[in-house]
C-alpha cells in the first residue's frame, strides 16, 4: 500500500470521527436530534458498502432459543449441585 493510499484512509476516518463528535454533540457544532443514529447519519460504511439490513425472528424462532437457554443453565445449575 502506497504513503498516498494510507494519508487518504487516515483523513477519511478523521473526517468521519469528527462527524460522529459532531453528530453527539462533542464540539457544539452539530445538530443532535433524537431519533438521528450513526446508522442513518453514515448510511454507507468506511469501505463504500451498505449496512446489513437486520433480521426479524419470529416469536417460534425466540421461543426455541429461550427453551435452549434455560436447558443449559438447567444443566450448569445441576452440574453446581453434584459438585457440592
Amino acid at each position: 500500500m502506497h504513503t498516498s493510499e494510507i494519508l487518504t484512509r487516515i483523513n477519511d476516518e478523521i473526517n468521519l470521527l469528527q462527524q460522529v463528535r459532531s453528530l453527539l454533540g462533542g464540539d457544539g457544532r452539530g445538530t443532535h436530534h433524537p431519533r438521528t443514529t450513526l446508522a442513518t447519519a453514515f448510511p454507507f460504511g468506511s469501505n463504500g458498502t451498505a449496512p446489513r439490513k437486520r433480521r426479524k425472528m419470529s416469536a417460534a424462532g425466540r421461543a426455541r432459543i429461550v427453551a435452549a437457554q434455560k436447558a443449559r443453565w438447567a444443566k450448569v445449575k445441576k452440574a453446581k449441585v453434584e459438585k457440592k
